[in-house]
C-alpha cells in the first residue's frame, strides 16, 4: 500500500499534522470498503469542529451578550428608514455651501491681484529680492544666504500634511528654463506680493482651506503657505503652472484643435524632433473640456492615428499618452502640401461644429512646419472669412526665416499668433503663447468664470503639496488698466485654491449611508471627483495607472451600469434614482461582496458637480435610532472652523460639545445622540472581557489575542487577552482612525462581510495583510441585527482575533473525536476553505492562504460545474484593454455534496461539507488519481487587449460618452485686435500690404 510523506513544515506544526493524518486514516478506512468517502463521518467531522470554534468565539467575543444587551433596548428603539432622496439633497446643499465658500476666498485674491497690478507701475529695471521657493535658506560655501533665498521660517504643520511651511509668507517657484530675474517676472513677483495678505486673511477666516496660490501669464508661481521646493536628481524643476488643467481650464474656453506636423523631406533630424516636442507640449495644454486630432503632412495627408480619420477625440490623459505614443513613429520624406492638410483640418472643424459635436466653443489650427512657399489665402478665403473663427498658429521650426513671411501672414490674417521655435529649450515658452491669445475674448468680456477640475494628484507638486487627492477652483485673473482692456487683452494668471476630497466627505453623514453604502461625486465630464473605489492603481505592482488619479471615469467603477444609465443622468444634472444588481471587490480584489444598491442623485449648485449615495437594500436601507438624552445643541460637528480647535480629535471634540454650555464648534447632535446610546449598549463589554482575561483558567494556550467590536455608529472597543508584545499580528489595533468615532472607511471589512452573513453564524478568514508564516491569524466576527416589524438593521459587530495554529490545532482536535482503529488506504488530502474558496488548513502549511483551485484545480472545476461555487469576477475599462478579476463565492443553498472527476480514465472522488454556523467548508479529495494534466483554477487578472482586435479598439477611442459643456464659452469677440499676432512687425512690405488690404476688405464685408 502506498504511504503518504509527511509534508515539509515548522516543526512547531509536525504533532498537528500527524492528528490530521490520523483522521485521514479514519476516512480512508471507510472509503476502501465504501469505494467513496463516506459523507457521515465526513460530516460528523465537521459538526465537532463547528461545535468548537463557534464555542470559543461566541466565549471570548461576547456576542451573545452584546445581543442580549441591545435586544434590552429593543423597546426603546425604532428602526428608521432611510429617505435616500432627501439625504442627497442635504449631501448637495453642504457640497455647495462649502464650494461657495472656496469660490469667495478665490475672489478675493483675484480682486486684490487685479487691484494690485492696477497700481503697479512696469519697471524694468525693477530690483527686489523675493523668497524664491527653491532658493529659500540656502547658503554659499562662506555660509552666507544666496540671492533670492534668505532665511525662511518653516514648521512642520499637520494640517498641510506634516510639510514644513510658513503661514505668514508665501514663495514663488520660477522653472527651471526661465531667467529668475528677468524683468517680466521681478516686476509681477512685486505687484503680486500684496497677495500675502489675502492668503492670510483667507486662512483665517476658513481654517479648512489648505494650498492657495496665483499662477502667472508670465510663469512664475507664487504659493501659500511658503514651502520649499527641491529640484530633481537632474537639478531640475520642470513644473510650470501654466500647463495644469487648473490654470488652462480658467485661462481659456473650451476648443476643438487640429494639429498639423510638416513631414517633408526638410524636416529630417532636429527638426523633427523639435516638431515632435511641440505637438507634446501643445497636448499638454489640451484639457478635459477640449477635443483634438493630429494629422501629419507631406504630398499627402496622413491621421496620426489611421482609425480616428476625419474626427476629433476628447483630449482625455488617455487619449492624449495614445497620440504621443505614434508622434516616435513619424519620420520625413517627400514634400510638403500644406493647402491639403488645411482643407482637411477646416473640413473637420467645421463638420464637427456644425453637427454640434465636440467642444462648440473655439477653433484652432496648430501648424508645425518649417515653412510655407506661399499663403493659401485662397483655403483661407473659402473656409474662415470673413468670420475668422478658426485661429491660425504656425510654429516655424529652425533658425531659417525664409518661408517666416507667410506663416506670420497666415497668423495674422486668421486671428492667431505666429512663433518661431529654433532650439528644444524655445518649445515650452512659444507653446504658451497661443493661450494668451484665445483668452482674448474672455478679458475684453472681463468674465471671471470659475472653474473646476476633477480630482487628481500633481505629481510634479507632490513633495510640495502632498500626496492627497484634491479638486481645485480657480478663476482668471486680468488687467483692469484702461489702455490694455480692450487692445492688448492681457491675461494676468489664474489664481487657485485646492479642496481635499477628504474636504468632502465631511460633508456627508456616513452614519446614515449603512453599511455598504457610500457618497460619490463626478464632473461635467463623468469624471470621479469622490468615490470610494477612487484608486491611483488597478492592480498592486501593475505598471499601467491613472496616472495622478485624474480622468477616472464614473464607467470605470460603477462597472455594472452597463448602459451609462447613471452616469448620463448625472452628467446632465438630473436629480432621480436608480438600481442595480452590484458587486464589490475587497481585500486586494480577492474577495467579492454581492448587493442591490438604490442610487439617489442630483447637481451641486454652482458648480459643474453631481453628487449620489448609494444604499444597499435590506439592512442597508434601515437606521437604529436609540432614546439617550442629550442636551440640544448645534448641528455638524467641525474642528475646522477655528485654529484653536484643529488639533482636537473628534473624542476630545465630543467631550467638550457635550460639557460646554456653548460650544465654540458645531456637531452633529443625532451622530453622537447614536455614539452615546451604542457606548451605553456595549459598555457591559468591558466587564466581560476583562473578567476572562483574568480569569487564569481561561485562554491557557493565548490562542484568542483581541476581542473586538464596532458599532454601526462608527464606535469601537477592543480588549487584549495578552500583552501587546506577544501579538502575532498587530494590524487591527494600527489601522487609521483608532478612536473609531468616525472612520474614512466607515466599515472595516470584518464588519462588511459579517453582516452579509447569516444571522446568528460567524465568518471565518485569514487577512490577507498578514498572511506571511508567523504572522498569520484568523479573524471571527459575527453581526449584531435587531428587528421591528419583519425590517432588520445591522446595528453592530463583533468578533475575536486568534492565532493561525490555535485555529488549526482545534480542527485536528475534532479529528481526534472520529478517528477509526483501522486502515487500507492513506492516500487522501484535506482541506478546511473559506466561502471565497481560500485555504484555512491544509496537510501542506505552506498552501495557508492560498486559493483552493490553484492547488486542487481539477476539484475545483468540479464544484464550479457543480454549482457549489460560482465565478464572480468584476471588470475595470481602461484603453487599450479592460481587465477582468476573478472572484469565487460559495452558494450558500448547498450544505454538502460529493461528486467524482474523470482524470485520463482515473476516477477521483471528493467531498465538501459546510462547517455549521460558519462560512468554512471541508473538503475531503481521494489523491489516487493524477488530474495534474487539469489546468490550476487562478485569481491573476485576465487582460481582454483590444489592440490585437484593430476594429474593436478603434470603436472604443471613436466612441465618446455623454459629457455636459461648460455653461461658459467665448470663442471670439468683434474688438479683439488681431493685428497683435506675433512677429508681425517684421513682415517685408509687400506682405504688410497684402495683410492691410486684407483687412479693409474683412471690415468691409
Amino acid at each position: 500500500e502506498k504511504m503518504m510523506r509527511l509534508p515539509r513544515m515548522p516543526p512547531s506544526h509536525v504533532h498537528h499534522a500527524l492528528s490530521w493524518i490520523t483522521l485521514c486514516f479514519a476516512i480512508a478506512a471507510v472509503t476502501g470498503s465504501q469505494h467513496g468517502i463516506p459523507l457521515g463521518v465526513v460530516k460528523l467531522w465537521a459538526s465537532a469542529f463547528g461545535g468548537e470554534i463557534k464555542s470559543i468565539t461566541t466565549k471570548y467575543s461576547g456576542s451573545q451578550l452584546l445581543q442580549k444587551k441591545y435586544k434590552e433596548y429593543e423597546k426603546s428603539v425604532r428602526l428608521e428608514e432611510i429617505d435616500g432622496a432627501r439625504l442627497v439633497k442635504n449631501v448637495a446643499e453642504n457640497m455647495a455651501e462649502m464650494f461657495q465658500k472656496k469660490a469667495e476666498a478665490a475672489r478675493r485674491i483675484v480682486e486684490a491681484a487685479e487691484e494690485a497690478h492696477l497700481q503697479h507701475e512696469e519697471n524694468p529695471d525693477l530690483q527686489y529680492e523675493y523668497f524664491n521657493a527653491v532658493l529659500i535658506n540656502e547658503v554659499d560655501v562662506n555660509g552666507h544666504s544666496v540671492e533670492l533665498g534668505g532665511e525662511f521660517v518653516l514648521e512642520p504643520n499637520d494640517h498641510f500634511s506634516n510639510l514644513s511651511v510658513n503661514l505668514s509668507l508665501s514663495v514663488v517657484q520660477v522653472p527651471t528654463n526661465m531667467y529668475n530675474k528677468d524683468p517680466d517676472i521681478v516686476n509681477g513677483v512685486y505687484w503680486s506680493e500684496a497677495l500675502n495678505k489675502i492668503f492670510v486673511d483667507n486662512f483665517e477666516k476658513d481654517p479648512s482651506l489648505i494650498w492657495q496660490y496665483f499662477g502667472s501669464a508670465k510663469g512664475f508661481f507664487r504659493q501659500y503657505p511658503g514651502v520649499k521646493w527641491h529640484p530633481d536628481e537632474h537639478g531640475v524643476i520642470s513644473f510650470d503652472c501654466r500647463n495644469r488643467k487648473w490654470y488652462i481650464q480658467a485661462a481659456t474656453s473650451p476648443k476643438d484643435v487640429v494639429i498639423l506636423v510638416d513631414v517633408s523631406g526638410s524636416m529630417k533630424g532636429l527638426r523633427l524632433t523639435i516638431a515632435r516636442q511641440t505637438v507634446s507640449s501643445i497636448l499638454d495644454t489640451l484639457g478635459d473640456d477640449d477635443f483634438f486630432n493630429i494629422i501629419a503632412y507631406n504630398q499627402e495627408v496622413h491621421y496620426v492615428e489611421p482609425c480616428l480619420n476625419g474626427t476629433l477625440v476628447q483630449a482625455d490623459r488617455t487619449n492624449k499618452d495614445h497620440f504621443r505614443e505614434h508622434l516616435d513613429k513619424l519620420f520625413a520624406k517627400g514634400i510638403g502640401l500644406l493647402g491639403e492638410a488645411l482643407t482637411e483640418a477646416f473640413t473637420i472643424l467645421n463638420e464637427f461644429n456644425q453637427a454640434g459635436r465636440g467642444s462648440v466653443c473655439s477653433r484652432a489650427i496648430m501648424l508645425v512646419t518649417d515653412g510655407a512657399t506661399e499663403m493659401y489665402d485662397d483655403v483661407f478665403a473659402k473656409f474662415n472669412w470673413p468670420e475668422r473663427k478658426v485661429r491660425i498658429f504656425p510654429y516655424l521650426i529652425g533658425r531659417e526665416s525664409a518661408f517666416a513671411d507667410n506663416l506670420k501672414w497666415m497668423a495674422c490674417a486668421n486671428k492667431g499668433y505666429f512663433s518661431q521655435i529654433s532650439t528644444l529649450a524655445d518649445v515650452q515658452e512659444n507653446v504658451m503663447r497661443y493661450l494668451h491669445v484665445m483668452s482674448r475674448p474672455k478679458v475684453i468680456d472681463h468674465e471671471h468664470d470659475t472653474v473646476w477640475t476633477e480630482a487628481y494628484v500633481d505629481s510634479a507638486l507632490g513633495a510640495h503639496r502632498g500626496p492627497n487627492p484634491m479638486t481645485t477652483v480657480a478663476m482668471p485673473v486680468f488687467s483692469t488698466k484702461n489702455e490694455t482692456v480692450r487692445s492688448v487683452c492681457i491675461l494676468l494668471g489664474v489664481v487657485g485654491i485646492d479642496i481635499p476630497i477628504q474636504e468632502l466627505m465631511k460633508t456627508v453623514p456616513k452614519h446614515k449611508l449603512g453599511i455598504h453604502g457610500y457618497a460619490f461625486a463626478i464632473t461635467n465630464n463623468g469624471y470621479i471627483l469622490m468615490h470610494p473605489d477612487l484608486r491611483p492603481l488597478y492592480q498592486e505592482g501593475q505598471k499601467r495607472r491613472k496616472a495622478h488619479y485624474s480622468s477616472v471615469d464614473l464607467s470605470e467603477v460603477e462597472v455594472e451600469d452597463t448602459d451609462d444609465f447613471l452616469r448620463t443622468a448625472m452628467v446632465n444634472r438630473k436629480t432621480g434614482t436608480f438600481s442595480m444588481e452590484v458587486k464589490r471587490t475587497v481585500e486586494k480584489r480577492k474577495r467579492v461582496l454581492s448587493m442591490h444598491n438604490d442610487y439617489y442623485f442630483t447637481d451641486i449648485k454652482g458648480t459643474p458637480f453631481s453628487v449620489g449615495v448609494t444604499l444597499s437594500r435590506g439592512h442597508g436601507k434601515y437606521f437604529l435610532k436609540g432614546n439617550v438624552s442629550l442636551e440640544a445643541g448645534e448641528t455638524y460637528c467641525n474642528t475646522d472652523d477655528h485654529h484653536e480647535h484643529q488639533y482636537l480629535t473628534q473624542v476630545k471634540a465630543i467631550k467638550q460639545y457635550l460639557t460646554s454650555r456653548k460650544p465654540q464648534f458645531k456637531c452633529d447632535r443625532e451622530l453622537i445622540q447614536q455614539v452615546l446610546f451604542d457606548a451605553v449598549v456595549s459598555a457591559p463589554l468591558k466587564a466581560y472581557w476583562t473578567g476572562l482575561a483574568l480569569n487564569k483558567s481561561e485562554n491557557p494556550e493565548k490562542g484568542v489575542e483581541i476581542a473586538f467590536l464596532g458599532t454601526r455608529t462608527g464606535l469601537s472597543r477592543t480588549n487584549l487577552f495578552v500583552v501587546p508584545e506577544q501579538l502575532t499580528n498587530q494590524d487591527l489595533l494600527t489601522a487609521e482612525d483608532k478612536e473609531g468615532v468616525f472612520n474614512a472607511d466607515h466599515f472595516p471589512l470584518w464588519y462588511k462581510r459579517a453582516a452579509e452573513q447569516v444571522p446568528g453564524t460567524f465568518i471565518y478568514s485569514i487577512p490577507f495583510s498578514s498572511a506571511q508564516e508567523n504572522k498569520s491569524v484568523v479573524l471571527a466576527s459575527t453581526a449584531i441585527q435587531l428587528l421591528e416589524d419583519r425590517r432588520s438593521s445591522v446595528v453592530a459587530a463583533i468578533g475575536i482575533q486568534m492565532k493561525l495554529d490555535f485555529f488549526q490545532r482545534k480542527f485536528w482536535t475534532a479529528s481526534r473525536q472520529v478517528k477509526k482503529t483501522t486502515s487500507k488506504s492513506f492516500d487522501i488530502k484535506c482541506y478546511l476553505i473559506d466561502n471565497n474558496g481560500f485555504i484555512l488548513v491544509s496537510e501542506a502549511y505552506s498552501q495557508t492562504g492560498l486559493f483552493f483551485g490553484e492547488v486542487e484545480g481539477a476539484v475545483m472545476n468540479k464544484l464550479l460545474l457543480m454549482g457549489s461555487f460560482k465565478r464572480a469576477q468584476r471588470r475595470t475599462t481602461m484603453v487599450p484593454c479592460d481587465t477582468e478579476y476573478p472572484a469565487f463565492v460559495s452558494e450558500r443553498t448547498i450544505k454538502e455534496t460529493a461528486g467524482s472527476i474523470d482524470c485520463d480514465g482515473c476516477m477521483r472522488t471528493f467531498v465538501i461539507q459546510q462547517i455549521p454556523s460558519s462560512n468554512l467548508f471541508m473538503v475531503v479529495v481521494e489523491n489516487k488519481c493524477d488530474c495534474s494534466s487539469t489546468l490550476p483554477v487562478t485569481m491573476e487578472p485576465i487582460e481582454i487587449i483590444y489592440i490585437l482586435k484593430k476594429k474593436s479598439f478603434c470603436d472604443r477611442l471613436k466612441f465618446q460618452k455623454d459629457r455636459k459643456r461648460p455653461d461658459s464659452c467665448h470663442p471670439f469677440h468683434p474688438e479683439e485686435n488681431a493685428i497683435e499676432c506675433g512677429s508681425a512687425g517684421t513682415l517685408s512690405p509687400m506682405l504688410g500690404a497684402a495683410l492691410l488690404s486684407l483687412m479693409i476688405f474683412l471690415i468691409s464685408r
